[in-house]
């Protein structure tokens, strides 16, 4: 699953095996402390935006953890995960939902909801992020920013501080194709990273957001490795019907 210095954000999770962890930041450098108000850090080495006062979107597959706990399970406002910052709101977790047709072998689908006990202070440092307005499929060759607390270099430690990368769309074709993910990228997912390699998501970034000329366009979800070219990482991509899923649960709760 992984958000996101030198390399860009690589992948989160080895496609064709679930299992894999979360993604990190490849190839990317450290972010302008508070820039991203809306992202939101898990106590499972997962990542996530606040989209309202009190709901997260995240990545289904980040549930799977075995160290998944309800209580004070989110983080607001962080830029260091060790240190103390006064800007910080912790929260546990009410309820979670997770998309009903979520498939734990090929990640399609791979959204969740967390509701938070209570809501968020909204300030300078903690403010929700705009889901998009329709689920129009991205352009090939469109520049993307990630950010995250994820691995910075492959078998290295999740990063303290939160860090970015700027990818670019892969047509999927050209991701589906036997070199790159052999028909493993459905209408819910797209790809983005660097044909040449070093720049990607990887492990710790899974459930962040992707960032596509301003715009909320879809979520770390998996990868192969992280940084490897004809490997780039895959993000879970809002569809209509998933905008319209996220709607309605919001609403019923």
């Amino acid at each position: 699953m992984k958000l996101l210095l030198a390399y860009i954000l690589a992948k989160l999770f080895i496609l064709p095996i679930p299992g894999g962890e979360s993604t990190t930041i490849i190839g990317g450098k450290e972010a302008i402390p508070h820039s991203r108000p809306y992202l939101a850090h898990l106590n499972v080495n997962c990542g996530g935006a606040l989209i309202k006062p009190n709901w997260v979107l995240t990545a289904a597959h980040c549930y799977n953890r075995t160290s998944f706990k309800y209580d004070k399970v989110v983080t607001l406002g962080a830029h260091s995960i060790s240190k103390f910052e006064k800007e910080k709101q912790n929260f546990a977790v009410e309820k979670v939902v997770r998309h009903p047709h979520f498939n734990p072998n090929t990640f399609d689908n791979d959204f969740m909801l967390l509701k938070l006990k209570g809501k968020a202070k909204v300030n300078k440092f903690v403010s929700t992020l705009n889901l998009p307005d329709s689920g129009e499929d991205i352009k090939h060759g469109t520049k993307c920013n990630v950010a995250g607390w994820g691995i910075t270099k492959l078998k290295g430690q999740p990063s303290d501080k939160l860090m970015e990368v700027n990818v670019t769309i892969i047509d999927r074709q050209t991701c589906n194709s036997p070199k790159y993910y052999n028909h493993g990228i459905t209408r819910n997912m797209f790809c983005a990273g660097d044909i040449k390699g070093g720049k990607d998501s990887c492990d710790g970034d899974s459930g962040g957001p992707i960032i596509c000329n301003s715009i909320y366009s879809g979520i770390v979800s998996f990868g192969q490795d992280c940084g490897l070219p004809c490997k780039p990482g895959v993000y879970a991509r809002f569809t209509d019907e998933i905008l319209d899923w996220i709607a309605k649960e919001i609403q019923s709760y």
